[in-house]
């Protein structure tokens, strides 16, 4: 894992309350309908930076991954929902 205070390894509530703070939600529903948006792109940002802080061993990274898969699940499974209710999201 690491040790700096900005790639502390997060699980899915928490990787789930980062995707979804107050800032991130304005910035989605305020985007242009064409623009993409990845709420995981941090977790995916702090996967990438461990992998090149353990020199590409991937066994080392595994919370990271972890993180950005349930980021992931976590995206997919709220934009789903949004669609069924008819939502915003797209």
């Amino acid at each position: 894992m690491g040790s700096t205070g900005e790639d502390s390894s997060s699980g899915g509530s928490a990787a789930q309350a980062e995707i979804w703070s107050d800032e991130a939600k304005s910035k989605f529903e305020s985007k242009s309908l064409s623009a993409f948006l990845d709420p995981c792109q941090e977790a995916a940002a702090r996967s990438i930076r461990c992998l090149n802080r353990n020199d590409g061993d991937r066994k080392m990274c595994g919370d990271y991954f972890q993180a950005y898969r349930d980021c992931k699940k976590y995206w997919n499974d709220k934009r789903k929902e949004d669609r069924k209710k008819g939502g915003s999201l797209f």
